[in-house]
């Protein structure tokens, strides 16, 4: 029996509120949890629409009960604490536990990390960000906590979702878990934990490989794609080709602009790669009814897919299992040709996203383009021009930004976020750019610390070209909490974090 809600058992009175815009942000509704059973609730609503009096506003009230989103109100703070102390304060403050599933919210065996405002659940990618700064503070046994939520959840649905709200469940977020694993390894410094999770990280994997024997040459199925000369890779997906749940107005509105008959299943696979949205997944680089997220293979997702092959290798080596080991030894050494042959641009000097469908490199500069260097896969020449063009056009006094396209899009020109600032000052310190390594995280660093002590807040995400004004665009006003913001910061300014 589903443990869990699923909004399409009252879509009638979901779908009614979205189109009317009950709500300022359309996630309070996708969040909002049912006080009756769905059923009785689906047929009073349908008994009641057509009569004068009804209100859909109060109907909602009485059948829901609506998720209030984090205040940072609740932390008293006067200006006086010190930026550490402040993140130690949210750390508890961003706490939460789901041992029974409520609404959409998925149960979790153990407590965890929200990312803060609008976002009251378990994210994936945000996690690991979020981890970097429990490292830094020795909190090894909610690191723990994370690695084994995203265990279960794998376990349970075959992958992390998006985040832990049943309408995520069509989609994942960037795998990030085999890095979560060298966290804890780093901490704890015991390489058992690879052969603990090497099921887990198998079951992974297969997710993300699924259909791979059914492909023919220029084709893709789910996440995996063969390219015109049959190499292997992967782009994000989704189940599903609907609007989102929780921008359904939003998406909508949109599709009406798009020609697109996939045009929903893009935008959720965007979202599924963690950069929603960013003209990095646009035909014309501007608009978003072009957006073509699924003729794509992105850099960034087959670098980690990469990690998590050579990860399943070291934990079938450790598990004494050499022919295994040797198996995804090979994959791995086959995507990091691939790596090179298909998103390395020699004209610009970066790596860029491959369109399939177009057997070429596509037109978008963006910071995921480190990815190689943070996992350590770029050559030594490939790592001196890129760090150059990272220099030129990327570096701000308010950080890396994250393209350099301006499209009105949160991820894009001029905002820099948390994660892209420590994959850059990793990448950096990688190959011996020791310097720009230190730009990175000052500049970055110094802005976070300007808006604290102007506005007291952390932030999702802030403006690396105009350090005056705070970071906008995008769906839904900036937030703040902000668990990765909290995590990158304090990970970049500890002495006693573990760099390799």
């Amino acid at each position: 029996m589903r443990a869990y809600l699923d909004i399409k058992d009252f879509y009638d009175v979901f779908r009614a509120v979205q189109e009317a815009g009950i709500f300022d942000d359309q996630k309070t509704m996708a969040d909002a949890v049912p006080l009756f059973p769905v059923q009785e609730i689906q047929k009073n609503f349908n008994e009641q629409k057509g009569q004068d009096d009804f209100n859909l506003r109060e109907f909602v009230l009485q059948n829901f009960k609506i998720e209030k989103t984090y205040e940072r109100s609740e932390i008293a703070h006067s200006g006086k604490l010190a930026i550490h102390e402040h993140i130690e304060n949210l750390w508890s403050l961003l706490e939460r536990t789901a041992s029974n599933s409520e609404g959409s919210l998925l149960q979790l065996p153990n407590p965890y990390i929200v990312p803060g405002g609008r976002f009251t659940e378990f994210f994936y990618w945000d996690s690991y960000f979020i981890m970097l700064g429990l490292q830094a503070v020795g909190n090894i046994a909610m690191m723990k906590n994370v690695v084994e939520n995203c265990s279960y959840l794998i376990n349970n649905y075959g992958f992390v979702p998006n985040a832990s709200r049943s309408y995520f469940l069509t989609r994942s977020q960037p795998p990030y878990f085999s890095l979560m694993l060298d966290l804890i390894y780093k901490s704890a410094n015991d390489e058992k934990i690879y052969v603990t999770y090497f099921h887990t990280l198998e079951k992974e994997y297969e997710f993300w490989m699924s259909g791979q024997e059914e492909l023919e040459n220029g084709n893709a199925i789910f996440r995996v794609l063969k390219t015109s000369d049959g190499a292997i890779l992967n782009r994000y997906y989704d189940a599903e080709n609907l609007p989102r749940p929780e921008s359904y107005a939003i998406d909508v509105k949109d599709s009406q602009r798009s020609e697109n008959p996939e045009f929903f299943r893009c935008i959720r696979a965007a979202c599924e790669s963690g950069w929603d949205f960013s003209s990095r997944w646009f035909e014309d680089g501007k608009h978003i009814e072009t957006i073509n997220t699924l003729d794509l293979a992105p850099v960034d997702l087959n670098c980690l897919l990469h990690h998590l092959e050579k990860t399943l290798a070291k934990a079938a080596t450790i598990n004494g299992d050499a022919d295994l080991g040797n198996k995804y030894q090979l994959l791995a050494a086959r995507r990091q040709t691939h790596i090179d042959t298909y998103f390395w641009d020699p004209d610009s000097k970066i790596y860029r996203d491959f369109n399939f469908i177009k057997n070429k490199v596509t037109h978008s500069e963006h910071i995921a383009s480190l990815y190689p260097m943070f996992l350590k896969l770029s050559n030594n020449k490939q790592a001196q021009e890129i760090s150059k063009v990272i220099q030129e056009k990327f570096l701000y006094p308010g950080g890396l930004m994250t393209t350099t396209q301006k499209s009105g899009q949160q991820w894009d020109f001029p905002n820099a976020w948390a994660p892209n600032q420590w994959i850059g000052y990793i990448a950096m310190k990688n190959y011996g750019y020791e310097n720009l390594a230190d730009q990175i995280k000052t500049y970055w660093s110094k802005n976070v610390e300007r808006v604290y002590k102007n506005t007291g807040k952390l932030m999702e995400k802030y403006n690396a070209v105009d350090v005056e004004t705070l970071a906008g665009g995008g769906e839904y006003p900036n937030q703040d909490g902000f668990g990765w913001t909290n995590g990158v910061y304090y990970a970049l300014n500890c002495s006693n974090v573990p760099i390799d």
